[in-house]
Order: structure tokens, then C-alpha cells, then sequence
């Protein structure tokens, strides 16, 4: 197995290598401002023997049963992923000097995040064939056989053998048992009822990494100040034995390196160096032309990205943000694919003057604002005819401003690598038009739906179309756990969008990467 780089959603990368027994994840870029991970963790990661026609009519497991999860599972070295066969833990951490950053608040969110990011590049892998053969006749084929659940196993080994470590990630929902039972052993160190956990990768998509991905705090005289997205180092000392002072916070470009910074409007940025993610609130109802719905949250502010995530078979981040009004197109701050600063500083290293003051990619505002996206976008004749708002840029004005206003739906703009590419609405299907056309448990309160056009041409076929439309699927079913079905609704004369759709909406490999 050669090294592979995992690309994140908020940018950070980690490099994965095999090492002897396990695998080694190592932080990229740990020079740049806060660290989100330690240096490093490793992973032991095994495959077991199939045993799928145990019948489960055999006395209790002992030790090393318990350990492996059955008598007849012989543990062997990782190749690629099976169906339910793999097994993982943590087995070392690797964490960064006292000096530089205050240890973790909270080790056990640590070791989430550790977990998650694991988790995360190993649902990356080409996913394992999901025919079941155990309890099948030999001779059914291949499309006759039940489908299985693709999970991979967590052993109460290594970092996970804290006494109340297992637990914990339960609770915070990044693993799961079948046995929900409390379990009659007195003594914690038994282990009991906590030898099977594991991480499905349909439950996985459904995690918010927003709940997992926070950054350490740096201490106070750490050359890693958390308000500086780029690498900042004490003032060196010139020719005249005067140091030169290190770059104001205030000066930076947060959007330097591609992180997310605690200035910047991303969906992970936190100045408090804290998880961002928020729970939805309990439900309140209202009446919207006489349909009563939950009262629903506001959306994100415009301009602010709200999604992001690398798409490894493109080779390009995948961003969505909130449509804006201004004259000029919002600056984005997310990752891009080259992993290179977008702003070009040709200063001397130590010059004491921040690049930022002077004219760049990276403060230049080289794309139209949406307005103008929109009215170019509009007037082409395979959008107008689909969505019927051509004409001056009046018309696009308007129409963008009564999305804005909407209380039921939002407008956005897809990006890649921060370039626009398309104008999404995404909305409430009760309270919607298409809400009025369902009736009892044909729409549930939670439903949500959506609105899309390519308006550029380079970023047009049929491979990008399944990418971002999983992808807003994926965050669809992210914004509310309660959100069990998204629908779209393309014209019937569309073939070509609703071959895609349909096409999309099957494939297995959800969400496409």
C-alpha cells in the first residue's frame, strides 16, 4: 500500500502510510497557525476470516474470543476493505509539545477527532462488493442476493481501552452496538457489552464534521498564535540587531493556506478553538397559507460557505455558499486543490510589511458577483428555457432578491476550488409549491428539496452532476438529522437531467467522491 494524502472538508490534510502492523496518519502543515490534529496517530487495521454462516448456537466466547469477536475469525493483514470484516483501533498518539499548544480540553474529543478522521479516509476506499453469499444457494446470482451493511469493526484495544473511552464515543455517535443491553457485569474493566462496537458507512455520511473537527489552543508565548492563519515565527533579528516584528494578526489573509481561520465566514472557523456544530432546536410550528410546518431556521448569512469537501476522483474542493446581493463576488477563504496560498508575496521573508497590502490573487476580485452570474447564467437559451428568467439584469436582480426573501428556501452558488459553476435553491418541501401537490404522509415535516443549473460550461457532464448532487444531498441530510427524504422535481421534458438524476440517485457509492 503506497502513502495517500486525505483531503479533509476544511482543508486539512493528513498522510496516510503503512507502517509495521498498522498505519500511520501524520498532520501536513503543522507550521500553519493552530494545529488541528497531533503530529500523528497510528491505527492497527485487520481483516478476519469470514463467518458468516456461524448460526450463533455455541457456548459463550471466551478471552480471546471476546477480543477477535468470534472462535473461528483468525485476524490477517489488511489489503482492502471487506463488508464487515474489518477491524480497527488506535493504538498511539503522537502529541505536540507542551510549549507550543495546551493539551486537549478534552482528550476524549481528541480521540474522536482522531477516530473520525480515520474513519473518514477508510469510507474513502473503494467500497467492497454488497452481495451477501452466507445463507444464499450457490447458484442464485449475483443480482438475486441480499445486500449487506458496509461497517467497519472497533476493538476495545490500545487508546480505545480507556475505562470509559468506548462509552463516550457511543454517546457522541460515532460508533454503535447492536447489543442495547445494560449488561450484568459489576466491574467497568470487563468490558461487557462493548467488545462489538462499530461505524456503518451509511451512519458515517450522516455524521456532521463539524462535531468532531476543533482546533488546540496555542499557549501564550507559542509561535503558533491561533489568530494567524500562515506560519508565524518570533521576530528574527536584522543586520542592525533590531528584530523584526512578526506580521499583525489583523494583516493576515485568512484564506492564505486554505484553512479555515477563526476569521474566516467557513463552516469551521472558530475562534475559540472549539467544535462548531450546533444541534437543531426543538420544534415549533407555524402556519404558512394555511399548511402547518415546523418554524424553520435562518439560513446562513450570504455569502458564507456552508459546505465543503474534496472529491478525490475530480481532484477539486466542492463548495457551496449563500448567494449575495453585493456588487462584488465574496471572496472565498475555503481550500483549494493546489494547496498553494492564493495571494503571491514576493517580499523579503522578514520584512515586517504583510503581503495583504498589496495588490494579489488572493484580494483581487477576479469573479463577477452573482448578479452578473446570474444574468449570463439566465439568458442562455438552455436555461431559459428551463427556468424562464431571462432578460436584463433587472430581472436576475429581482429574482435573486425574492430568494433571499424567501422563508422557506435559500439561494446558493456551487464552487470549484471557489470558482462558481451553478445557482441552487434549496428549500422546505411542505411549505413549497410541490408541498401543495402532497398530501398526508406523502410529505413529512422534515423534507427537504432543491433547485439546480450549470451555468458553466467547463464544469458541465454527467461525472460532476452525480458529485454535487450527492453532495447537497449529503448536506441536506447533515442540517437536520430529522430529514429523512430529499426530492427534486426536473420537467418532464428534461430527459438528459432526469437520466442524470436518476443515475445519481441509485448509485451505491453515496456520497460520490
Amino acid at each position: 500500500m503506497a502513502p495517500t494524502v486525505v483531503h479533509l472538508p476544511n482543508g486539512q490534510t493528513i498522510t496516510v502510510s503503512p507502517v509495521f502492523a498498522g498505519l500511520s496518519f501524520k498532520a501536513n502543515d503543522l507550521n500553519i497557525h493552530h494545529s488541528i490534529f497531533p503530529p500523528g496517530w497510528t491505527i492497527i487495521l485487520e481483516t478476519v476470516d469470514d463467518d458468516d454462516d456461524d448460526d450463533g448456537s455455541q457456548s459463550p466466547p471466551d478471552e480471546r474470543e471476546q477480543l477477535y469477536g468470534s472462535r473461528k475469525r483468525s485476524p490477517r493483514r489488511y489489503k482492502a476493505p471487506t463488508l464487515h470484516h474489518d477491524i480497527l483501533f488506535i493504538s498511539s498518539i503522537s502529541n505536540p509539545s507542551n510549549t507550543d499548544f495546551k493539551p486537549a480540553t478534552s482528550p476524549t474529543r481528541q480521540i474522536a477527532m482522531m477516530l473520525w478522521a480515520t474513519l473518514w479516509w477508510y469510507f474513502h476506499q473503494p467500497a467492497p462488493n454488497a452481495r451477501l453469499s452466507a445463507g444464499v444457494h450457490p447458484d442464485t446470482p449475483e443480482e438475486g442476493r441480499p445486500k449487506g451493511q458496509w461497517r467497519v469493526n472497533v476493538r476495545r484495544e490500545g487508546i480505545f481501552k480507556g475505562k470509559h473511552t468506548l462509552q463516550k464515543l457511543e454517546r457522541m455517535g460515532l460508533i454503535a452496538s447492536e447489543e442495547s443491553c445494560v449488561g450484568a457485569a459489576l466491574d467497568d474493566k470487563s468490558g461487557e457489552g462493548w467488545m462489538k462496537m462499530f461505524v456503518s458507512q451509511t451512519s458515517f455520511w450522516q455524521i456532521d464534521p463539524r462535531i468532531f473537527l476543533f482546533t488546540l489552543s496555542p499557549t501564550q508565548h507559542s509561535p503558533y498564535p491561533g489568530a494567524s492563519p500562515f506560519p508565524s515565527r518570533p521576530g528574527s533579528p536584522n543586520r542592525d540587531g533590531t528584530p523584526v516584528p512578526s506580521p499583525r494578526p489583523e494583516t493576515a489573509d485568512p484564506a492564505q493556506h486554505g484553512l479555515w481561520s477563526p476569521h474566516s465566514p467557513g463552516p469551521f472557523a472558530s475562534g475559540s478553538h472549539l467544535p462548531t456544530y450546533y444541534p437543531p432546536p426543538p420544534p415549533q410550528y407555524t402556519f404558512t397559507n394555511s399548511i402547518r410546518h415546523p418554524i424553520r431556521p435562518k439560513p446562513p448569512a450570504q455569502g458564507v460557505t456552508f459546505y465543503t469537501r474534496y472529491i478525490p476522483s475530480i481532484g477539486q474542493y466542492l463548495s457551496f455558499r449563500t448567494a449575495c446581493l453585493g456588487s462584488k463576488s465574496p471572496k472565498y477563504r475555503g481550500p483549494t486543490s493546489g494547496g498553494m496560498s492564493t495571494t503571491l508575496n514576493f517580499l523579503p521573508p522578514n520584512s515586517g510589511v504583510s503581503s495583504s497590502t498589496f495588490p494579489s490573487l488572493g484580494n483581487i476580485n477576479i469573479h463577477p458577483c452573482d448578479t452578473d452570474l446570474l444574468h449570463d447564467w439566465m439568458n442562455q437559451p438552455r436555461v431559459s428555457a428551463a427556468w424562464g428568467v431571462s432578460g436584463p439584469i433587472e430581472t436576475q436582480e429581482a429574482f435573486l432578491k425574492k430568494g433571499l426573501k424567501s422563508k422557506h428556501s435559500f439561494p446558493a452558488i456551487g464552487c470549484w476550488d471557489g470558482k462558481p459553476f451553478g445557482y441552487f435553491e434549496l428549500y422546505w418541501v411542505k411549505e413549497d409549491q410541490l408541498g401543495r401537490h402532497l398530501t398526508g404522509s406523502d410529505v413529512n415535516d422534515w423534507d427537504r428539496g432543491f433547485h439546480a443549473l450549470v451555468g458553466e460550461q467547463e464544469f458541465r457532464g454527467r461525472h460532476r452532476v452525480k458529485v454535487w448532487t450527492s453532495a447537497l444531498v449529503h448536506h441536506l441530510w447533515l442540517c437536520d438529522p430529522r430529514t429523512q427524504r430529499v426530492l427534486v422535481e426536473p420537467r418532464t421534458d428534461n430527459v438528459k437531467c432526469v437520466s442524470s438524476l436518476s443515475l445519481t440517485m441509485v448509485d451505491e457509492g453515496w456520497p460520490a467522491h
